[in-house]
């Protein structure tokens, strides 16, 4: 039988003994059901999750909540929304109670004064051209001149079958900024025209983004097998999909039999009563689904499957680090 020790020598050894000590317990938060922004292909507004439950107004009910979170063994808050911006009141309450990560578009700039540590991910969907088309406005130029220079700041740059061929302009901004950038794939969710991949555009953008790591490690958080994964849909010669997500709200997960999963996750939503189906939506094809969390966490929740070579062990701790570095409980 294949162990850890005789897998790893000692430099990977302590690598993985950093990150098997982390014990991530997250869940997903919708702050709020309101948005500055109305994107195509925003898996929340395009199925209908902002209509499931009104927003919780009372400020004493979200930190009562956060507390029964954090009693639940929750080690990491996770917001999203809507645009969680919108109410920093609500940010704050979670910010004071637990780790918290911030998913933003990055138009309002949440103050360093107020949120010193928190870890700020600023949704990015293309060069100029493409944010235009999907989002209605051209949102990097405003987020870069927000965050500039914030070592607390990511952009989460969600890369189109468009962006082939063009993302090194976006990722070298980026650096010069001072920022990092971590890259998963648009998922299609409102059939938009021109943005579908096609087995083509996906061997290109996976050879792209090896190519980003390797010309900016300094600024990509990322790894080669990360882009396998998202890129061809399977692990281990199991395809992505419903019988495999890792990231299915708990309390309303009726697979059987059950898969490997994150343990304790729930995805709520905004009037802290009301669950989501998963940490996208319930009116997603699971098969075409590109997120990059559920995909890291995928690996994440299979290690044992992992460990048949000394590659695929190393290969599942680089997958297990970069999560942890987005989430911030390792350093860049």
């Amino acid at each position: 039988m294949q162990t850890v020790s005789s897998l790893l020598d000692s430099a990977w050894h302590e690598r993985y003994r950093r990150i098997s000590r982390l014990n991530i317990r997250s869940s997903i938060y919708d702050v709020t059901n309101r948005c500055n922004l109305r994107c195509k292909g925003c898996f929340f507004f395009s199925s209908g999750e902002h209509e499931a439950a009104a927003d919780e107004e009372d400020i004493r009910q979200w930190e009562s909540f956060i507390d029964r979170e954090k009693a639940r063994g929750v080690n990491m808050a996770i917001l999203i929304g809507g645009e969680p911006t919108l109410f920093l009141d609500r940010v704050e309450a979670f910010y004071r109670r637990l780790p918290t990560y911030c998913a933003t578009n990055g138009l309002i700039r949440v103050s360093r004064d107020r949120f010193p540590g928190m870890l700020v991910g600023i949704s990015l969907w293309g060069d100029e051209d493409d944010e235009k088309a999907l989002r209605g406005r051209d949102v990097f130029s405003v987020s870069r001149k927000n965050y500039e220079g914030d070592d607390h700041t990511y952009y989460l740059y969600t890369i189109t079958p468009k962006q082939i061929g063009r993302t090194e302009k976006i990722i070298r901004k980026i650096a010069d900024a001072g920022l990092k950038v971590h890259m998963q794939l648009l998922t299609n969710d409102e059939q938009v025209e021109g943005f579908h991949w096609t087995p083509e555009a996906l061997r290109d953008v996976r050879a792209e983004m090896d190519a980003m790591l390797e010309s900016y490690p300094r600024t990509v958080i990322s790894c080669r097998y990360y882009h396998e994964i998202i890129c061809t849909g399977m692990m281990m010669g199991r395809p992505f999909g419903w019988n495999e997500c890792p990231s299915v709200t708990e309390t309303m997960d009726d697979r059987d039999p059950r898969p490997k999963r994150l343990i304790r996750f729930i995805r709520w939503a905004a009037d802290l009563k009301t669950t989501h189906r998963c940490c996208t939506s319930a009116t997603r094809d699971c098969s075409i689904c590109k997120d990059g969390a559920a995909h890291m966490s995928w690996v994440m929740v299979n290690k044992r499957e992992h460990m048949r070579t000394t590659g695929d062990l190393q290969n599942w701790i680089e997958v297990y680090e970069m999560f942890a570095k987005l989430y911030g409980f390792i350093p860049w």
